[in-house]
């Protein structure tokens, strides 16, 4: 039997979108193996979109709620590095457009490494505006790191070159804001604002501590991010503490 198209034209009009649903028809009846597996990707693909859509959708409700209540600039912020025994805790206020969307956009813990760092350009790219603050160690132990993340979030606000009148944060409430604010439990994953303020977060925090630790390698800062691994605690036992240390957090203290 003659076919009307090689699996590599197949492959080709699947990857530029030039096909109708029709031909998409035809390819799943092809007895060849290889249109097969091309169909197979292109459905489960087209799955994943519809999934990214409706979970998108799901997650701009906050945004949509208090826009119908009037408030025209939402700014959603997040942060990290709250747990970490080194570092700074990093926090980012985003405002997006009405038509941002961003296919996959969720906690960023939950993505991969590669997804963060392209998300990362894309937001800061497609963004109204945002900011981002990082507040030191020696902060986080003068005040503790509840208010020294408060401090960062409230920095972040302040970066923002269009002035919100609505923030969404997650799980923090912030004082002596002059907008109105709501705080909401597991933000990152339930408002799309505040997912890309933890994408900002994330990539800022973890790219100061790969930087951190071409200079203290001992501690593995590039692959724990500060946290209290196995390996970093030992390294806190055998090499001490570095400048960079959460000296007000119990493992650093006792390693003093």
């Amino acid at each position: 039997m003659k076919h009307s198209y090689t699996i590599n034209e197949i492959k080709r009009l699947l990857q530029d979108g030039a096909f109708s649903q029709e031909e998409v028809a035809q390819w799943k009846n092809d007895s060849r193996k290889g249109v097969q597996k091309l169909v197979q990707q292109y459905e489960k693909e087209q799955q994943y979109n519809i999934q990214c859509q409706k979970q998108f959708q799901e997650m701009l409700y906050f945004e949509r709620l208090y826009q119908r209540q009037g408030k025209k600039y939402i700014a959603g912020i997040d942060e990290a590095g709250r747990g970490p025994l080194a570092g700074p805790v990093v926090a980012a206020a985003v405002m997006l457009p009405d038509n941002f969307y961003l296919a996959g956009l969720t906690d960023s813990k939950q993505l991969t490494e590669k997804k963060r760092l392209s998300f990362f350009e894309y937001i800061k790219e497609n963004a109204l505006c945002y900011g981002i603050s990082v507040v030191s160690n020696e902060t986080i132990d003068k005040v503790n790191i509840y208010e020294a993340t408060k401090l960062a979030m409230q920095e972040a606000v302040t970066q923002l070159t269009i002035e919100p009148d609505h923030l969404l944060v997650d799980a923090v409430q912030l004082p002596n804001m002059k907008m109105s604010i709501e705080a909401i439990i597991k933000g990152d994953q339930r408002s799309v604002s505040i997912a890309a303020a933890s994408v900002l977060a994330k990539v800022t925090r973890d790219h100061y501590m790969k930087q951190l630790a071409v200079s203290y390698p001992a501690y593995e800062f590039e692959r724990n991010m500060g946290y209290g691994t196995k390996s970093h605690l030992e390294a806190l036992r055998r090499v001490g503490v570095t400048p960079y240390h959460r000296r007000s957090f119990s493992p650093v203290r006792h390693a003093l």
